[in-house]
């Protein structure tokens, strides 16, 4: 059985906001995902961790 996850867990639409925000859409749009480097892909996943948290936290009945 593998592990290994299919399609993702982040819409498309997030991650190329994301690449914006963190600055390497062109190479994504160029090269594909593929041609990020590895902590440009762990910063998006940072970030996408930290919006989720705050989404979170502004959901909780006070």
């Amino acid at each position: 059985m593998s592990r290994r996850r299919r399609g993702g867990v982040m819409s498309e639409q997030l991650k190329y906001e994301l690449a914006k925000d963190l600055g390497f859409y062109d190479t994504v749009k160029e090269e594909g995902w593929g041609g990020i480097r590895t902590k440009d892909a762990g910063n998006m996943v940072k970030r996408a961790i930290q919006l989720a948290e705050q989404a979170a936290g502004s959901r909780r009945p006070q």
